[in-house]
């Protein structure tokens, strides 16, 4: 089923109507019914009661997000929402670490009594915990120096903020959002791929799939580093979208009087 991306946003966010101050346009736009007058929503392109929301020249306008413009955006918001879970994530790992750093003897040695605890009940299921890959991991970082835990969280919350940072800027459509994130997340791709390598999981695998689709979709899709005609396509491509472009390239002059 195809999604009206105008329809779905206008009944979300309610239409967006403007009164052009050249007759010809103006005329385009405007509809007299036995309710009243009816301006043409920007967006979806239905008539609605009412006065408009705003009037000028048509320069003047505001550029309203329509058709795959508004889809595109959509898809952004869904990629900001992803980069803010994952940004707040980590921090929340950081900020374990960092108290793990500080605590680490204390933590270790309840750890130990846990251990000495639970060894027997999963001996009774043939469960060796002396010999488990997941014991082995959380006793090899209590080897670690406080100095090395503390540059580790600190690693984490660079990553997060330029998470959060991400999310943010995509949120809002910002171009230099989009360039941030294809340029720092084909950075940790072979990171990805290489912890593939190690130990593959249906999570991970989701997760540089999305990563590899992101890139692809937003460097295509945005016309960036000067693929398909770069920043001017671009802006010439959002332009063309807009229903007062298409009102003007109907016929009727922007200076028509």
């Amino acid at each position: 089923m195809k999604i009206d991306w105008d329809r779905r946003t206008c009944a979300r966010k309610g239409h967006v109507t403007y009164a052009p101050d050249e007759d010809g346009l103006r005329a385009r736009l405007h509809a007299e019914t036995a309710l009243g007058g009816a301006w043409r929503c920007l967006r979806c392109g239905d008539f609605v009661l009412g006065e408009p929301h705003g009037s000028g020249p048509a320069d003047h306008a505001p550029l309203v997000p329509r058709g795959k413009v508004l889809r595109d955006l959509f898809i952004l918001r869904f990629l900001a929402i992803e980069r803010a879970v994952r940004g707040v994530f980590i921090v929340l790992v950081a900020l374990a670490v960092w108290k793990f750093s500080n605590s680490q003897d204390s933590v270790r040695r309840l750890f130990d009594e846990y251990l000495d605890v639970f060894r027997p009940v999963f001996k009774h299921f043939h469960y060796d915990l002396d010999h488990s890959p997941v014991v082995g991991t959380i006793q090899k970082t209590f080897g670690y120096k406080h100095s090395t835990l503390m540059l580790v969280a600190v690693l984490l919350l660079v990553y997060a903020l330029i998470e959060l940072v991400e999310a943010v800027g995509l949120w809002y459509a910002k171009r230099w959002a989009e360039y941030l994130t294809v340029v720092a997340t084909a950075a940790f791709l072979p990171l990805e791929i290489y912890e593939l390598t190690e130990h593959v999981s249906y999570l991970k695998i989701a997760t540089l799939l999305l990563n590899i689709l992101a890139v692809l979709y937003i460097a295509l899709a945005k016309r960036l580093f000067g693929l398909r005609g770069g920043r001017k396509a671009f802006e010439e491509e959002r332009e063309s979208a807009s229903l007062m472009e298409v009102e003007e390239s109907a016929g009727v002059p922007a200076g028509a009087a």
